[in-house]
Parts: C-alpha cells; structure tokens; sequence
C-alpha cells in the first residue's frame, strides 16, 4: 500500500513545478523596466551635468546647490572662484554647481 500512495502523489508534485525561465520572468521584466524608468534617464541626467561643468569658463553665472547665485571669476582643475557680492571671492567645488544660468533667463 505504501508504493502506491507515493506513486499517486509523485505525478502531482511533477505538474506544480513551474520551468525554469518561467520562474524569473517577473523578476526580469522588473529589472528592465526599472532600467528603462530610472536608472537610464539618471544616467542622461549626470552625463549633461557633467558635460555643463566641463564647459564652465570665466564670466559665467551659476547657481550653487545651495541656492547662491554666483560668477565665476577662475576655473581651476577641481574647483572655481566665483564671486558672491562686491569684493566676496569663495572657492567652491564644481561638484556643488547646481546649474547654469543661461544669457535668457537673467534677461
């Protein structure tokens, strides 16, 4: 009696078993779709950012990250001299440039 309970239950446990790719395919087509909605337009984001810091020269207006409107007076390797107010110089790390501010939105 015993050999046919496990034989009636052993095709049961075959057919609840789903393929392999089948298994993952959720986590895959949420893997992608994260791809497509965050991580990829992220990456556009930063690539811009940083071509805009590369493109920084003497006599551009900025605004920092912390909210300061700025012009820069010196482009060094890492970091620019941008003046705040009259006779105010800092030295600030281009990482904290927020953005640019374009010749039609100051006028």
């Amino acid at each position: 009696m015993i050999p046919i309970e496990i034989s009636a239950q052993l095709p049961v446990a075959l057919a609840a078993a789903p393929g392999g790719i089948g298994q993952f395919l959720p986590i895959i087509l949420l893997f992608v779709g994260m791809w497509f909605l965050i991580i990829a337009p992220q990456r556009k984001r930063q690539k811009a950012h940083e071509k805009m810091l590369s493109e920084l020269k003497t006599g551009d207006e900025i605004i920092t990250s912390g909210g300061i409107y700025a012009t820069i007076t010196n482009v060094k390797d890492d970091r620019l001299v941008v003046r705040i107010a009259d006779n105010t110089k800092i030295e600030l790390g281009k990482s904290f440039v927020a953005s640019k501010i374009s010749a039609e939105v100051v006028k």
